[in-house]
């Protein structure tokens, strides 16, 4: 179990990536083709740049983690990967350099060639970015990475039928998720014709994600048939059905505009398909190699956990609570778009956040290191990570129960700061 906990966590990290800097890059796709709805074609893209402002940073922090738990915790296979795949990687990493650069520097532009030029640059490297990792990703289900230094071929490893189908479904699922979350920011800021706008979108878009995903299933069938295996049996079969039920619950939900419900469901249909390919290829995490073989030491994998749960007391909350604040409005721009923000009342700090919960928070981390460090075997360890896993959903109930609620009755408990 220990071996694979770190996977566990990576595999975590790699859906938090794929719904929250997918829905960005999907916001990028759709400032390439913002044209053909109610709203004009610069109202279009930047209600896309709005909505991206607060997180777009944030959300790389995923990519981060995955990267740094994947080579401490399986150093032979991430270097296996690395070396096969360094032109996705390359590609990938390009791309996210170029968009951020357009995006920082958007703003400054006033002229309209050279903001235009910007623009295109933006929109082109949020398609190459989620193509290039869903390569990767198609690579690795697909057995095309020997164990070794470039053992696999520098080309076809990543350009074939399996790694073009994943590369195009994710693009096809980023501008999926950014169409369902811009219709529910434009309700939110009270813009009906840009709501309209993506609200078709997200519709025309999970219809044509559906098509791939279902005509990917042939793909798969053909060309990777281990990985066809799992996802038609067992537990892999009930993590399609799960994306299934989800994503069509999702249409269901754009279609009657319930766009708040339809952000979860969204996010589920895109986990569950993330889950299903680890589950249908498991044990195997290479050609020949298996997530116990790839595996670090036993101290190394314990500093892993260890160094991750304690790590997630702090990043977590921090994250819960900046799309809490995004989602409720508190980051918006006031008056004209670009305008500067109106100034924001102080959030209330309260002392809900300490007591009872912030001795159970503290008791967890304590008995998780000591189950998973001192004692680290048997039922300990499977006990001991739970209590990791514990601290960290404690210490994220305890940053946002800080924050005062805008619905909240006067008279309530006493901030202590302002």
């Amino acid at each position: 179990m220990l071996a694979e906990t770190p996977i566990v966590f990576a595999l975590v990290g790699v859906a938090a990536y794929t719904v929250l800097a997918g829905a960005d890059f999907g916001a990028g796709v759709w400032t390439l083709v913002p044209g053909g709805g109610r709203a004009s074609r610069a109202a279009t893209q930047d209600h896309a740049r709005h909505a991206m402002g607060p997180v777009w940073e944030a959300n790389h922090v995923w990519l981060i983690f995955v990267l740094v738990v994947c080579w401490t915790a399986y150093p032979v296979a991430f270097a296996s990967i690395a070396s096969t795949l360094v032109v996705p990687l390359f590609l990938a990493a390009v791309g996210i350099i170029l968009r951020g650069t357009a995006y920082a520097l958007r703003g400054t532009l006033d002229a309209q060639p050279g903001r235009r030029a910007i623009d295109d640059v933006f929109a082109l490297s949020s398609v190459l970015t989620p193509f290039a990792l869903g390569a990767v990703a198609g690579a690795i289900a697909s057995d095309r990475v020997p164990v070794g230094n470039a053992a696999g071929d520098l080309v076809t490893s990543w350009l074939n039928p399996t790694s073009i189908l994943v590369g195009t479904l994710a693009v096809a699922v980023s501008a999926y998720l950014a169409a369902v979350y811009l219709s529910a920011d434009a309700r939110r800021m009270g813009e009906p014709d840009l709501e309209h706008d993506f609200r078709v979108r997200a519709l025309a878009s999970g219809v044509v994600t559906g098509a791939l995903a279902v005509a990917g299933l042939f793909v798969l069938r053909a060309d990777a048939r281990p990985l066809w295996d799992g996802l038609t049996g067992g537990l892999g079969l009930l993590m399609v059905a799960v994306s299934a039920v989800a994503g069509l619950a999702t249409f269901f939900l754009v279609g009657r505009d319930r766009f708040e419900a339809s952000r979860a469901s969204a996010a589920l249909a895109v986990a569950a398909l993330v889950a299903g390919w680890a589950v249908a290829q498991r044990p195997r995490l290479l050609t020949g190699l298996t997530v116990e073989q790839a595996a670090a030491g036993r101290s190394t994998l314990i500093a892993i956990v260890v160094s991750v749960a304690v790590g997630a007391v702090l990043l977590v909350p921090s994250l819960l609570l900046l799309f809490r604040l995004f989602l409720r409005g508190r980051l918006d721009f006031g008056g004209e778009r670009g305008a500067p923000a109106e100034p924001v009342a102080p959030v209330a700090i309260t002392a809900r956040g300490s007591g009872p919960p912030a001795m159970v928070a503290l008791g967890l981390l304590v008995a998780g290191v000591v189950l998973t460090v001192v004692v680290g075997s048997g039922w300990a360890l499977a006990v001991g990570v739970l209590c990791l896993c514990g601290t960290a959903v404690m210490g994220a109930l305890l940053a946002v129960s800080g924050e005062e609620d805008d619905d909240r009755a006067p008279g309530g408990s006493e901030p202590l700061s302002r």
